[in-house]
């Protein structure tokens, strides 16, 4: 990666920080920390990795992506927003009545979803069988799907992990967001899944540990397992819940909170002169 494409990946993000905050401070309401935890993964997938068109949102030979811990919305409309999918001042409409931006991505009405999200869980089974379709289709796309380490609490995750195995979806990629935070607390005190690597590899995945944060890293293990046969992967890219944000960094009352005027108004400031330096 050159330091160029490098530049603007960083820019990218910073916008799509700006776009989450924008969206959840206007609704009052939404789940900022692990939307802002993401936002370089995003950024990579829908500017770098996903064969995806916002002219042919629904071309059958795109790949997929599923976001699985669908609560963090705002981070997908952000992105999804400025790779040109939708007008991007709909993310000021975030959670309104009458807007089609709610609570969790409808993959009915919102361009550029390919799977609803809703119950923790179901995003990646529902990426398992894509990626299933796309080999008995004899398809050459990919799926994506980001699953949250609160939500890999789920039995439902582990299941389609083992599904996913047995069925040797190399064609799938999942990413678990390791910020270390859910609703009620640290991860590790409330129901500790860890370690994400070994219990993966235990269920049969080609397993690989990024910075969640570093576009190098992300692009070295993207490449990777692009090569993996006969298996799927597993990127577990430790993240900062609330990343870019000075206030929200590892605090895990912004898991689900908004920001009031003030803060918004430093958020905003604190990324605006981050970006002057990239």
């Amino acid at each position: 990666m050159n330091q160029n494409e490098l530049k603007s990946l960083k820019t990218t993000a910073a916008k799509i920080r700006l776009g989450i905050l924008e969206g959840v401070h206007a609704a009052a309401s939404g789940h900022p920390g692990g939307s802002l935890s993401i936002a370089e993964i995003l950024t990579y997938l829908y500017f770098k990795e996903l064969n995806v068109d916002p002219k042919n949102p629904k071309n059958p030979d795109r790949d997929r992506f599923v976001l699985s811990k669908g609560h963090t919305a705002p981070g997908l409309y952000a992105a999804l927003a400025e790779k040109g999918f939708f007008d991007r001042a709909e993310l000021k409409n975030l959670r309104h009545v009458d807007s089609f931006l709610q609570g969790h991505p409808d993959m009915k009405i919102i361009p550029g979803v390919d799977m609803s999200a809703g119950s923790l869980g179901l995003g990646i089974s529902s990426a398992c069988g894509m990626a299933l379709a796309g080999k008995v289709d004899k398809k050459n796309y990919r799926v994506y799907t980001v699953v949250g380490d609160g939500e890999s609490e789920e039995g439902q995750v582990w299941e389609a992990a083992m599904f996913a195995a047995h069925y040797k979806l190399d064609n799938l990629c999942v990413i678990v967001d390791w910020n270390g935070l859910q609703i009620d607390g640290p991860v590790a005190e409330v129901m500790n899944p860890t370690p994400h690597d070994k219990k993966f590899e235990a269920f049969g995945f080609h397993v690989i540990s990024v910075d969640a944060h570093d576009f190098e890293q992300l692009e070295k293990a993207f490449e990777e397992a692009k090569t993996v046969k006969g298996k799927p992967t597993a990127i577990i890219a430790k993240s900062v819940k609330g990343k870019g944000v000075s206030y929200m960094e590892n605090e895990v009352k912004w898991h689900g909170s908004a920001p009031n005027d003030e803060l918004y108004e430093q958020a905003v400031s604190e990324i605006t002169e981050a970006m002057k330096n990239i």
